[in-house]
């Protein structure tokens, strides 16, 4: 499990078709050196698995459903990627609940900055699928990285999300190195879809009540 705080930036150096599956060479300053082969780790909001690790640079193979399904098929060689480790048991919980399965791809309409403001408004267009798990202050991670809803609107069919975003948002994640059109891997409020799921459970499943889940906090 991740919470959406990026620990580091890294670079993709290399990408290789082997067979079906691509695997791409990231190189990073810290991360390399905390993973062991096997580990899991989040690559732009992507749960993967760490393999030949070397000092500097790690591995991940990318099975065609992952490479069609999420926003790595952009990437390049030179392409920046944000990267977190699983959450420790004994951590600090400074996002919200990231499983690093990508739930669907937004598209980045414009990085604003915001006039007479050091701060930057995000617009991206999000599909249906998720816009209704998406609420005024609410969670959702785009890239990986977990982020609060300032506004969603509806255009036609389309839906934007913005989300104010500050300086060291900028700084520390790959924001600043995206363009307008660039796929956005988005990640969905885990606890939106298990009260989703209850909520349309069949008769006799649940006990669970649009009143009980008021009086609960949601």
């Amino acid at each position: 499990m991740f919470t959406g705080i990026i620990e580091e930036v890294g670079k993709v150096v290399k990408i290789e078709q082997r067979s079906e599956n691509r695997r791409i060479t990231i190189e990073a300053a810290t991360t390399p050196k905390q993973l062991r082969v096997g580990d899991s780790v989040a690559v732009s909001g992507v749960c993967l698995t760490a393999l030949d690790i070397k000092p500097s640079t790690f591995c991940a193979d990318l099975a065609p459903e992952t490479w069609a399904r999420t926003s790595l098929s952009r990437l390049r060689e030179g392409a920046c990627v944000n990267l977190e480790l699983p959450m420790k048991a004994d951590g600090r919980f400074g996002g919200h609940i990231v499983q690093g399965h990508v739930d669907g791809v937004g598209k980045l309409i414009e990085l604003e900055r915001i006039a007479d403001s050091e701060n930057w408004w995000l617009h991206i267009e999000i599909p249906s699928e998720i816009a209704k798990y998406t609420v005024f202050k609410g969670s959702i991670a785009i890239e990986g990285i977990s982020l609060t809803v300032a506004k969603l609107e509806r255009d036609r069919s389309e839906f934007v999300c913005n989300v104010a975003i500050i300086p060291h948002t900028v700084e520390m994640t790959n924001l600043g190195s995206l363009k307008p059109g660039d796929p956005l891997n988005l990640e969905a409020d885990l606890i939106a879809k298990y009260v989703e799921k209850m909520m349309k459970g069949e008769p006799g499943q649940s006990s669970i009540t649009v009143e009980e889940l008021v009086r609960q906090g949601f």
